[in-house]
């Protein structure tokens, strides 16, 4: 990661009006110093000439009591507040569409980039497990996808472009900021207690800008978050999980959806080119990267349950299989249809007789409670209907169509 001694791109955002979000506006292009990671911001504050312990001060105010003024940074000299204002600003994505379903689940659409901008998704689920109430956080890390997983919303979307790390700490820090727009500054608290990135897009797509944030997430300074609470989701781009594994300590999660290489390469096309004897193997040299207290226990197996694809019971002995020599605990999905799409749910009983095959083999293997189904909860299906800027789901919409109409005059 480089260093901010001269002001990049990506640490800028141009002017743009901004929406329910409190930020300092800007009248001309100012550093935003939202998404920088404490050396970052050490090297800035040095080469204003000021000490590098500015740099915790400021986080704190940022991250932790979510000031966006710098006018209300107390323990900063008045000349220092001055000088910020000038230079820099704390700058969220604009929020565009906001939506809070009956049983707790958030869910934003941001506005990133000039103008017209792009759009992004982010999802919080609350749940109660035996730490107390959790909240989880879903953070998106590209506008829309390049995997074009067959059964993912977003993936329809194409892909547009990274975001910056600005952009994906200010998921997190507008979810946290939700529940304290009218709590005064000194009485505010992080609410957010896991995040995983498994929004729009694949994060290790956009490493340099994930890792970032990440290490923002874990540091004290900013939300000091478990490094057991923060998850990165992949479908398997294998070179960049084992160059994880030597730069942070976070939880790993694999959009797996498939027991064998045939149907995985039809469900999620990168397995082409990862194959799965190859991620398997990186999911372990990732598990044996060790350190005290290290997030890496296990890997999440992610499986999305697909009505008469991937929910069969020879599908539950492949599994069985293919993870027999790999600590993981399972997640199955029911999947959320969206319009259009080629799959359907697989029935409760089926999900359950999945279940049942996994756990009596020995393996912790949960159910994902459906929740925000009111709000189109699952990543990329709001934007889907917002805003689609690409050929890619017209495409396929008649492809499915198609598919539809030859089956009709099969039967």
């Amino acid at each position: 990661m480089s260093s901010v001694a001269v002001v990049s791109s990506e640490n800028l955002y141009e002017k743009q009006q901004s929406c329910a979000t409190p930020v300092v506006q800007a009248t001309a292009a100012k550093v935003n110093l939202l998404g920088m990671s404490r050396p970052e911001l050490e090297k800035f504050f040095e080469d204003l000439g000021e000490k590098k312990f500015r740099a915790g001060q400021v986080m704190k105010w940022i991250h932790q009591y979510f000031v966006t003024d710098f006018a209300e940074m107390s323990n900063i000299s008045g000349k220092l507040r001055e000088k910020l204002e000038k230079i820099c600003e704390i700058k969220a994505p604009e929020v565009v569409h906001r939506n809070y379903s009956k049983d707790g689940t958030r869910k934003w659409v941001f506005r990133v980039g000039d103008g017209e901008g792009s759009l992004v998704e982010t999802v919080l689920i609350p749940a109660e497990d035996k730490t107390g109430a959790r909240k989880t956080l879903c953070i998106s890390s590209q506008v829309g996808c390049a995997l074009d997983c067959s059964f993912c919303s977003t993936g329809k979307q194409g892909f547009q472009r990274d975001l910056t790390p600005a952009e994906i700490i200010g998921q997190l820090w507008m979810a946290n900021y939700s529940y304290m727009e009218d709590v005064p500054v000194a009485e505010r608290e992080r609410t957010v207690t896991n995040v995983v990135m498994m929004g729009m897009g694949e994060p290790l797509l956009n490493y340099d800008a994930v890792l970032s944030s990440m290490q923002l997430m874990l540091d004290d300074f900013a939300y000091g978050m478990s490094k057991r609470r923060v998850t990165l989701s992949t479908s398997g781009v294998v070179p960049k999980i084992d160059q994880l594994a030597q730069d942070i300590d976070v939880a790993l999660a694999i959009s797996l959806h498939a027991p064998n290489d045939e149907l995985r390469n039809e469900l999620v096309p990168i397995n082409k080119k990862y194959p799965l004897q190859q991620l398997i193997a990186a999911c372990q040299r990732y598990l044996a990267k060790d350190g005290n207290e290290s997030a890496r226990r296990h890997v999440t197996i992610e499986y999305v349950m697909l009505d008469g694809v991937n929910d069969q019971p020879e599908h539950a002995q492949q599994l069985l299989k293919l993870l027999k020599n790999l600590p993981s605990k399972i997640n199955l999905i029911p999947f959320n249809p969206f319009p259009h799409a080629p799959y359907g749910r697989s029935s409760r009983n089926r999900i359950i007789a999945f279940q049942k095959t996994l756990s009596d083999a020995g393996f912790v293997c949960t159910i994902r409670q459906t929740r925000g189904d009111d709000i189109d909860a699952a990543c990329g299906q709001l934007v889907g209907q917002v805003a689609d800027r690409t050929r890619r789901a017209e495409q396929w919409k008649k492809k499915v169509a198609q598919q539809q109409e030859i089956l009709r005059t099969q039967g």
